[in-house]
């Protein structure tokens, strides 16, 4: 008789803790070591940099880079190098000029679904005009939204001002020219074509293969919900089913199951990761739909009060704090004012007091002067009590 050999089940997937989880993505996030990069291939690599203010890009190359000054990211954004335009969740992102003529096509849905919670404000309007009306009119030269509202309202003055400058918005991939989010200057928002301003036509709308395995390389290990909650996409599970033979998978400590590349960094949970000062909205605290990998679970929302966000200081790898700069009337000194969302050890405190210290240096004229700075601690927020 024979005898049937035994097959043995395949391995299950290995579990990855929040820890875990959290050093892979400060790794590739280029946070556990400051990295010898250049400012513009670090925004590659990171697929961009979350820029609803105008400052926040450059603190968060601050903490990334070695080395990083201003200057250099001042300088890509006058050459054209990168641009401010809207992109991710709906939100602008300072990305190259590659990527802006090619994740913007990749989001258009997005745009799309956007679009419609304004359809009330835009009966009667033909899209197809107004796109054309709003092209000609910010590529004759860059103007401002209100600008753009009010040229439109000459075509439809029946409706929505605010659905009219949204429609614009979505239907025309718009940047933001300089020198707005030019470093030491200032300017108003005014807004011209992708196209237009960087002198070559936006990508037809690209498969977005590509893009989730840059996600993985920036963000991951990450689930399909992940790369959905951070671009902003829906169905994107067809795509990792067609990348998953490329792909290594593991499951989280609640059995959800995530895609990583072969070959990118997993380092051990216990990797030392100095603190770092990141902005409002930096995207390492909002590229995932679970960010328990960054954010302690009791922290989940404690870094915003209201629609005013602080800057997010990590210690050992997790949100512990949230930060501001305050500068004192008549020109005094900058301080930076960090506020624990829970106690900071000794060794913690000087941890966080030399890396504010090294960004005062570099982010403040005051401190390159030699006219002084000052890094103070606010009483911690205790949530318990």
């Amino acid at each position: 008789m024979a005898v049937k050999k035994k097959t043995s089940a395949a391995a299950p997937p290995a579990v990855l803790s929040p820890r875990a989880l959290g050093r892979a993505t400060l790794e590739r996030q280029l946070l556990l070591r400051r990295a010898e990069m250049s400012a513009g291939d670090a925004v590659r690599h990171l697929v961009g940099l979350q820029a609803q203010n105008t400052k926040p890009p450059y603190y968060q190359l601050l903490a990334r880079l070695e080395g990083f000054e201003p200057a250099e990211l001042a300088g890509l954004m006058e050459s054209r190098e990168v641009v401010r335009i809207v992109t991710l969740r709906s939100t602008i992102h300072t990305h190259t000029a590659d990527d802006a003529l090619t994740l913007r096509p990749l989001v258009q849905e997005a745009r799309d679904r956007e679009l419609r919670i304004f359809r009330k404000g835009l009966v009667g309007v033909d899209l197809d005009r107004l796109r054309d009306v709003s092209r000609a009119y910010v590529e004759e030269e860059p103007r401002t939204p209100k600008e753009i509202r009010e040229r439109l309202l000459t075509e439809w003055p029946d409706a929505d001002p605010q659905a009219l400058g949204t429609a614009a918005r979505c239907l025309l991939p718009l940047v933001q020219v300089t020198p707005r989010g030019v470093w030491g200057r200032s300017g108003q928002v005014a807004l011209t074509t992708a196209e237009h301003w960087l002198g070559r036509p936006s990508a037809q709308v690209p498969a977005p293969d590509a893009t989730v395995l840059r996600y993985l390389a920036a963000f991951g290990p990450a689930s399909v919900k992940d790369l959905q909650a951070w671009a902003g996409l829906t169905r994107m599970r067809e795509v990792f089913d067609r990348l998953r033979p490329r792909l290594l998978t593991f499951r989280d400590e609640n059995g959800v199951e995530l895609f990583d590349l072969p070959d990118a960094p997993r380092p051990d949970e216990d990797t030392p990761a100095p603190p770092r000062f990141l902005p409002e909205f930096d995207n390492v605290l909002l590229g995932h739909a679970d960010r328990t990998r960054v954010i302690p679970p009791r922290f989940k929302g404690r870094n915003g009060v209201g629609n005013q966000a602080y800057g997010s200081v990590l210690v050992d790898g997790f949100l512990a704090a949230v930060w501001r700069l305050e500068t004192a009337r008549g020109g005094g000194p900058t301080t930076v004012t960090v506020q624990g969302l829970r106690p900071l050890i000794r060794a913690e405190r000087d941890a966080v007091t030399d890396e504010a210290s090294a960004l005062l240096a570099v982010m403040t004229e005051e401190a390159a002067d030699g006219d002084g700075h000052d890094v103070r601690f606010a009483a911690f927020i205790d949530f318990d009590s």
